[in-house]
């Protein structure tokens, strides 16, 4: 949780955290000193029913309620569950940032209602820790294996690109996290886009600009 905590801070401040469950239960007990740690409040929802998720509708209908504040910019929701797709789709409806955290097995429809997606495993690589790079590295195909990447790279280059065919990588890293809301140079290894890009084989940086190589197919 510290690690989600962490990366909530780049986006802003998070001035409301909740965990949702059934604390009377045993399966939660190390929750709860994670939760004092990182002041969290415990929000208690009992499991009446079997087969039923409670602790879902209430984080639901409390969500809607800060949303009706007009308080906040930006929402995280912490799950890999495809139940919160409404709500991520219905939080964006009204102009507002959601950014979504889970693991590797979060169903596509949840990710692309997010405006943002980050794994939670690649959370802990941003360290320069080499096993964990490793590890990461080991998940899928290289980079320059990677067709989906280096297609969706091209063509943020390319809308990205300003009159010296060299556009700014920030940007090209804006626009391609649009389209693909799960797009982290952490899910290849690589803590910066730009080591990201270079490794591809198939861009140019120079600095802070990007360019398609001459020979790129």
């Amino acid at each position: 949780m510290g690690a989600v905590l962490a990366e909530v801070a780049h986006f802003g401040k998070a001035s409301v955290k909740r965990v949702y469950g059934d604390w009377t239960t045993s399966q939660l007990s190390s929750w709860k000193a994670t939760a004092s740690e990182h002041v969290i409040q415990p929000m208690q929802q009992f499991a009446h029913t079997k087969g039923k998720n409670p602790k879902d509708d209430a984080l639901i209908i409390d969500a809607m309620d800060l949303l009706y504040t007009g308080r906040f910019q930006g929402f995280c929701i912490v799950s890999s569950d495809s139940d919160f797709t409404r709500l991520a789709s219905r939080i964006r409806e009204q102009g507002i940032t959601v950014y979504g955290f889970g693991e590797r097995k979060t169903p596509p429809s949840f990710r692309n209602a997010c405006d943002q997606f980050t794994y939670l495993d690649v959370l802990g690589s941003t360290d320069g820790d080499s096993t964990s790079m490793e590890a990461t590295l080991a998940r899928g195909p290289s980079p320059r294996q990677d067709s989906r990447l280096i297609d969706g790279l091209r063509k943020s280059v390319n809308t990205a690109s300003s009159e010296d065919g060299r556009p700014n990588l920030a940007t090209v890293g804006q626009l391609l996290r649009k389209w693909q809301q799960d797009f982290d140079s952490r899910n290849w290894g690589y803590p910066k886009l730009s080591g990201l890009v270079r490794a591809t084989g198939r861009f140019t940086v120079e600095g802070q600009r990007v360019r398609v190589e001459a020979d790129s197919r």
